[in-house]
C-alpha cells in the first residue's frame, strides 16, 4: 500500500484540525443559542472552513471568482429565498405546520422551512446534529461567497459598478429580461462572478431545473451581495439563532421513537411482529420495482425483461403510467406504505411476501419457493436517514415493542443498508462493500461480518472491499484528509455519513439490549455517487442520472437474493465437527 509522504501528512493534520475546530465551534454555537457572522464565533467558523477548503465548495478560497457549482449545490439544499434573509433561525417542530406560513421544502433536502418576513427564515430541524452541521456549513459558505460578490461589484472608489446596477434593475423589474436579452444579462453576471459566460449560463440552467425551489441565479447573486452590503455598510448583522425547544430536544430521539412505535404498532396489529423481518435501508422504489415490476409489466413487454431494463424504463419522465401500474400491483399484492408524520421524514414500505406468488417473481431473484411460502418473510424498507439520524431511527426500531406490560422483541432476521457514498478508488457508479466503519476524527471503529461480498456482483462491475469512513458531513470533506485515509494503513475505499451510526445501533441491540439475535445477517453495500478526489467529480458537479440505476438494482438484487435464498452460516460447533472429522 502506498504510504502518504510527510508533506501530505502535514496537510492532512492541518485539515483534520480545521474539521475539529469546525465541529467544536458549531457545538458551541448551538449551546450558546446564537451566532453573528461578524462576531468572534463567526470568524472562527469562517477561517476554519477556509483552511479546510472542502472539495465540494471548489474555488471557495479563490478571491477572484465566485464558486458556482458549490453555490448550486447549496441552493438545492436550502429553502427558496434564503439568500435574501439576514436572520435564520433553526427550530424544532413548533406548530408552524398549522400556521398560515407556506412550507418551503428544498429541492434536495426534505426539511420544512418558513419565510416569516423579508428578513427572517425558519428552518425546521428534526434529524439531529448532522442536520445542524450541514445547515451551518452551507450558510457559512453562502455568506463567504456573498462577501466575495460585494468586493467584485465595488470600483476603486468604493462605488457600485455598472454591472451591479444593471443586475439591480433586472432583479427589481426595471429592466425586463426577455429571452433575447438573456445573453446580455449573462454578460453582466459573468463580470460580477469572475466566471466565463459559459459557466454562468450553465449555473443558470442547473438552477432552472428546480425553478420552483429557488429564486434563480439573478436574484440569488443579488440577494447574497445585498446582504453583504447591508452587513458592511448598514450594520445589519447576519444572525443565526437556535430556538430553546430545539436545544432542549436535540439528542432525545423524540422523532425516532414516534416513528418506530408507529411501525411496530402496525406490525403488531397485523399479527406480523413474530414473523421473520428483514430491514432494508434504501430508497422507496428499488425493492418495490425489483419485486413487482416484472409481474406487473411482464405481459406488456414482448421479451422477458430484466430488472435493470425495467428500472430504466420506469425512471423515464414519460413512464408515469407504468410507475402507477407497478405501485397499484404492489399495493394489491402485499405492499403497505407508512407515510411519515413523526418529523423524521423517513417513509416506510412493508412487504408481506405471503401475498406475492413466488412463481411470478423475476427469474433474476434466486429463491426457494417452498421456503418462501413456509417462512412468509416480511421486508421492511425504510427511506434514507441523514447522518446521526441513522443511529436514532435504527436504535428505536430495534428496541422491544412495549404493549401494555409486555416487551415484545421483533424477529429481525437481517438488516441491509444500501446508500450512495463517495469513492476514493474508482468512479461514479462503482460499488463499495465495507468490512468496517470508522468514525472520522476518532479511533472509534465498527468491524463487521458483511453478508455481501464482491462475488454477489457481476465480474464486469467494479466493486471494492475495505474500510469506509463515516464523516460528519460531505460538505466538510477535504482532499488531503481523504488522501490520508486512502493511502495510510486505514486503506479506506470510500466515505459516507450513516454507516457507523447504523452499526452502533445494531451492535447495541445485539450485544447489550439483546433485543435481536446474534445470528442476524448484516449487509452493507454502497454505490459511488462521486469521487471527491477528482476535480469535476464531486457531488457539486451534478446528479448521477442513469449511471446510478445499474448499481442501485444490482445491490437490491444482491439483498433480495440473500434474503430469499439465505446462505448457511458456519457456527463454532460446525467448525469443530469438521475439524474432528
Amino acid at each position: 500500500m502506498q504510504q502518504p509522504n510527510h508533506q501530505e501528512l502535514s496537510r492532512a493534520r492541518l485539515s483534520r484540525a480545521a474539521i475539529e475546530r469546525l465541529y467544536i465551534e458549531m457545538r458551541h454555537l448551538f449551546n450558546s443559542g446564537s451566532h453573528r457572522r461578524l462576531g468572534e464565533d463567526g470568524e472562527v467558523l469562517t477561517e476554519a472552513l477556509r483552511t479546510l477548503s472542502p472539495e465540494i465548495y471548489g474555488s471557495m478560497t479563490d478571491p477572484e471568482v465566485v464558486e458556482l457549482d458549490g453555490l448550486v449545490y447549496v441552493m438545492d439544499r436550502l429553502p427558496k429565498g434564503i439568500e435574501e434573509c439576514r436572520q435564520v433561525k433553526l427550530i424544532s417542530e413548533e406548530g408552524f405546520s398549522n400556521s398560515g406560513f407556506e412550507p418551503l421544502v428544498p429541492a434536495a433536502r426534505r426539511r420544512r422551512c418558513y419565510r416569516i418576513d423579508e428578513e427572517q427564515m425558519l428552518i425546521e430541524v428534526t434529524r439531529g446534529r448532522s442536520e445542524i452541521y450541514d445547515i451551518l456549513t452551507h450558510l457559512t459558505f453562502m455568506y463567504m461567497e456573498g462577501k466575495k460578490i460585494m468586493r467584485h461589484v465595488l470600483d476603486d472608489k468604493g462605488r457600485p459598478t455598472r454591472e451591479w446596477r444593471k443586475l439591480e434593475e433586472i432583479v427589481h423589474g426595471k429592466a425586463l429580461v426577455t429571452p433575447s436579452d438573456y445573453d446580455q444579462a449573462f454578460a453582466y453576471l459573468s463580470s460580477i462572478l469572475g466566471r466565463t459566460f459559459e459557466e454562468t449560463k450553465a449555473a443558470y440552467q442547473r438552477l432552472n431545473r428546480n425553478a420552483d425551489k429557488n429564486n434563480g441565479i439573478f436574484r440569488i447573486i443579488y440577494g447574497l451581495g445585498k446582504i453583504a452590503f447591508d452587513e458592511t455598510f448598514e450594520e445589519k448583522d447576519q444572525l443565526i439563532t437556535f430556538s430553546p425547544l430545539l436545544r432542549e430536544r436535540i439528542g432525545h430521539h423524540i422523532h425516532g421513537e414516534r416513528w418506530a412505535d408507529k411501525i411496530k404498532s402496525f406490525l403488531y396489529d397485523k399479527g406480523w411482529i413474530h414473523r421473520p423481518i428483514h430491514i432494508i435501508s434504501a430508497n422507496m422504489h428499488s425493492v418495490m420495482n425489483a419485486l413487482y415490476a416484472y409481474p406487473a409489466l411482464r405481459k406488456r413487454i414482448k421479451h422477458r425483461p430484466g430488472v435493470e431494463e425495467l428500472a430504466i424504463k420506469l425512471s423515464q419522465p414519460e413512464s408515469a403510467n407504468m410507475r402507477a401500474r407497478v405501485e397499484e400491483y404492489a399495493e394489491t399484492h402485499g405492499m403497505y406504505v407508512l407515510h411519515d408524520h413523526s418529523g423524521t421524514n423517513i417513509s416506510v414500505q412493508i412487504f408481506d411476501l405471503s401475498q406475492l406468488d413466488p412463481a411470478k417473481i423475476s427469474p433474476e431473484i434466486s429463491h426457494d419457493p417452498a421456503a418462501f411460502e413456509a417462512e412468509s418473510p416480511i421486508i421492511l424498507v425504510m427511506d434514507y436517514a441523514f447522518g446521526e439520524q441513522a443511529y436514532e431511527t435504527m436504535d428505536e426500531l430495534l428496541k422491544p415493542f412495549k404493549y401494555k406490560d409486555l416487551d415484545i422483541d421483533m424477529q429481525v432476521s437481517s438488516i441491509a443498508i444500501m446508500g450512495k457514498a463517495g469513492i476514493l478508488t474508482g468512479g461514479k457508479g462503482d460499488i463499495m462493500i465495507p468490512t468496517s466503519h470508522v468514525f472520522e476524527g476518532t479511533a472509534d471503529n465498527y468491524p463487521l461480518e458483511n453478508d455481501i461480498s464482491k462475488s454477489d456482483f457481476p465480474d464486469e462491475v467494479p466493486a471494492y472491499e475495505g474500510p469506509m469512513i463515516t464523516v460528519l458531513g460531505t460538505s466538510l470533506q477535504n482532499r488531503d484528509v481523504l488522501e490520508y485515509f486512502k493511502k495510510s494503513s486505514w486503506g479506506a475505499i470510500g466515505l459516507e455519513m450513516e454507516g457507523a451510526h447504523y452499526q452502533k445501533a445494531i451492535q447495541a441491540a445485539v450485544f447489550i439490549r439483546k433485543s435481536i439475535s446474534r445470528e442476524v445477517s448484516i449487509r452493507y453495500a454502497y454505490y459511488a455517487s462521486d469521487n471527491p478526489l477528482i476535480t469535476g467529480a464531486t457531488l457539486a458537479s451534478g446528479s448521477l442520472g442513469l449511471i446510478g440505476v445499474r448499481p442501485t438494482y444490482l445491490i437490491t438484487l444482491a439483498f433480495l437474493n440473500t434474503i430469499l435464498n439465505p446462505r448457511k452460516k458456519i457456527s463454532a460447533e460446525d467448525t469443530r465437527q469438521v475439524t474432528n472429522a
